[in-house]
């Protein structure tokens, strides 16, 4: 019985210890965490009115709501709670809401100074740890490429399991996951060039560019996607002539000894190989895919992604600039506004695909992942790059339909009743809840709204981002947020969450950002690495691999990584500003790329293509545009973007993934 007694007192004793803590420490009635700041992720379950598990109140929490179904708020529609015919005001970015004074009570008011949680999250980041993380970055870089090089080269990827090359697969002209971007050009060597560059190897990005003159044709019987050819091998081709030829040499003596524009004229020769594309249109959208040597496949698709259509404005308008011919940017700009015009009336929102021959929306899911994401970020880095106000108009509209109808949750991120804000999948032209589910491609959105300066927005949900990360040590692919669970469970090594993160710290400063740069970098040689590269992670949640690594992965993840904890980089310290296309490609923002000798000449196939025709425009807000990455370079506003703050979202992250 002695036994027993003891068993018993020591359960009563640390029951009675975690009430004392729990009291102390701020945890109980009145005195909560959670009721000065309810950054709260209600990833609760479903459950219908019939369950008799379910509560008697909303999903806000309020009484009165019985038989209601009890879900996070984001399944709610935007409009809930509005009387009918009235829509709420567009949320607009602006200042953050919670003050020092509030976050001085929450942290500090009660003398109890700082917890080991935000020791851990927020203390400064040492210079020594800085450069050991710079390193780790580039020698993650180097791992891969050096095994590209001597493994898989000519070919267009490695297989890092079995240490070979990849290319198309021929057996198979059906499997585009490889086809459509593999098209036997040497594709890791040519998205990679700028990489070699920020990272001031400057024999090796000339050894490369001349590999690439002299080995890489573009004259292949191949059938490629022209949206995949356009960014990763057209993008890479200009970003790295524009750095061979910039009288400047930001990032050391990146010349060629007798180059001739051969990189230009190989991309105008790829581009000029795409074009068919644009032909035999009734709408202007472009078909998907082209055969390199032939042009469109007899069997072609009708039916495109308005990413894949919509987001080429970039790279053919900078090569339509440098050659002073404006074929290249009128058939992308011309898609890009035959897309616009498709938009629905009643929401301003597009659909995800597309009938390029009849203009009618195949797939009505609007979101900001997978099918639109880069449509929304070409619109605003066109403007960026060429100035042209028009490309600013259709994004600010664009944005605020998404605000409008995309954006769930409650108004303010830190503050209010309700879950935090998340962006979901809707119907276009209702803006009702499609699915449950967010896809990885659309953690780039928070750096794309620090452009814009919408950061405080910026900062919530890239922290629902790196709170999928920091339970599966991953992105899923696609992750159901009403289920608290993977629905698709690959990760590829996609650079979107490390971008975010890139131009978040570059927009606040703040060392939480270098923290999660550390897990992200920790996490990919933990769970990737293998003989000759990384690695796909076929499982999240088992870490089972796939034999490939993507180009991507060399020329974004890798690029982000190393600038994030290279302060000194020439990117952010030589006064140039810079903008990296949507494959991370990077592209030095002047007055060259401004000047549009062709633009009378758009505007009045505009008007005649419009003649006799009713579009919807909605009003457009004005938005402050930062025009390029390097202006994140401002002091940051301290009151707004304090340690404590990161501190406190990362709190509710970890309990979020119970890693407290």
């Amino acid at each position: 019985m002695q036994w027993r007694a003891l068993v018993l007192g020591l359960v009563l004793l640390r029951l009675g210890l975690h009430g004392v803590l729990w009291f102390v420490f701020g945890l109980g009635p009145s005195m909560g965490f959670y009721q000065r700041f309810p950054l709260s992720f209600g990833f609760q379950r479903l459950r219908g009115s019939d369950d008799p598990a379910s509560p008697a109140s909303g999903p806000s929490g309020r009484p009165g709501t019985r038989g209601a179904l009890s879900g996070p708020s984001w399944l709610q529609s935007p409009g809930s709670g509005v009387a009918a015919g009235q829509r709420r005001a567009p949320r607009r970015p602006g200042p953050g809401v919670c003050g020092p004074a509030h976050w001085g009570y929450v942290l500090g008011g009660r003398g109890r100074g700082r917890d080991e949680y935000e020791k851990r999250y927020s203390r400064a980041f040492p210079p020594q740890l800085r450069a050991q993380m710079r390193d780790l970055a580039r020698g993650m870089f180097v791992f891969g490429y050096d095994n590209y090089m001597a493994h898989a080269f000519p070919q267009d990827e490695l297989n890092p399991i079995h240490c070979r090359g990849r290319g198309p697969d021929r057996g198979d002209p059906s499997n585009l996951n490889i086809n459509d971007v593999l098209g036997n050009y040497s594709l890791t060597l040519v998205d990679a060039l700028d990489t070699l560059a920020i990272m001031g190897n400057s024999s090796e990005f000339q050894k490369a560019v001349k590999l690439v003159i002299d080995t890489v044709s573009f004259d292949k019987d191949s059938t490629v996607q022209v949206f995949e050819a356009t960014i990763r091998v057209l993008g890479s081709l200009l970003s790295a002539h524009r750095i061979i030829t910039d009288s400047k040499q930001p990032f050391g003596d990146m010349t060629i000894k007798d180059y001739d524009n051969e990189l230009l004229h190989m991309a105008h020769d790829l581009a000029v190989r795409l074009l068919p594309a644009f032909e035999n249109t009734k709408t202007g959208i472009p078909y998907p895919r082209v055969n390199l040597k032939t042009g469109v496949p007899p069997d072609s698709n009708n039916e495109t992604c308005t990413a894949g259509a919509g987001s080429l404005l970039v790279e053919f308008g900078i090569l339509s600039r440098l050659l002073g011919d404006s074929t290249f940017e009128w058939v992308a700009r011309r898609a890009v506004k035959a897309l616009w015009n498709l938009r629905s009336n009643d929401t301003g929102l597009l659909g995800n695909v597309v009938n390029i021959q009849t203009g009618h929306w195949v797939g009505k899911q609007s979101g900001l992942g997978a099918g639109l994401d880069s449509f929304y970020e070409y619109l605003l880095k066109s403007y960026i790059l060429f100035g042209e106000k028009e490309d600013l108009d259709m994004f600010n509209a664009a944005y605020q339909s998404i605000q409008n109808y995309l954006r769930r949750g409650r108004e303010a991120c830190n503050e209010g009743e309700g879950d935090p804000p998340l962006y979901v999948n809707v119907n276009m032209f209702s803006g009702q809840l499609m699915n449950t589910w967010i896809d990885s491609l659309q953690a780039f959105f928070p750096g794309l709204q620090v452009l814009i300066g919408d950061v405080e927005d910026a900062i919530c949900l890239h922290a629902f981002y790196y709170a999928i990360w920091k339970r599966y040590g991953a992105l899923p692919e696609r992750y159901n947020w009403q289920l608290q669970a993977p629905d698709v469970l690959f990760y590829p090594l996609r650079p979107e969450l490390v971008e975010s993160t890139y131009l978040l710290y570059q927009a606040t400063k703040n060392p939480f950002y270098l923290h999660v740069g550390m897990d992200i970098l920790q996490s990919l040689e933990k769970y990737t690495k293998v003989k000759c590269g990384y690695a796909t992670l076929h499982h999240v949640i088992d870490k089972s691999t796939e034999d490939r690594m993507e180009s991507f992965f060399l020329s974004e993840t890798c690029k982000y990584l190393y600038l994030l904890f290279d302060e000194e980089n020439p990117v952010h310290k030589s006064g140039t500003k810079y903008m990296f296309t949507t494959e991370g490609h990077i592209v030095s923002v002047d007055k060259h790329l401004r000047e549009s000798p062709w633009k009378e000449f758009f505007s009045e196939e505009e008007a005649q293509d419009q003649e006799g025709k009713s579009v919807h425009r909605p009003k457009s807000h004005e938005l402050k545009v930062i025009n390029s990455s390097s202006n994140c370079n401002r002091v940051p506003d301290e009151r707004r973007y304090s340690l404590p703050l990161k501190s406190i979202y990362m709190r509710q992250i970890d309990q979020m993934v119970g890693l407290i």
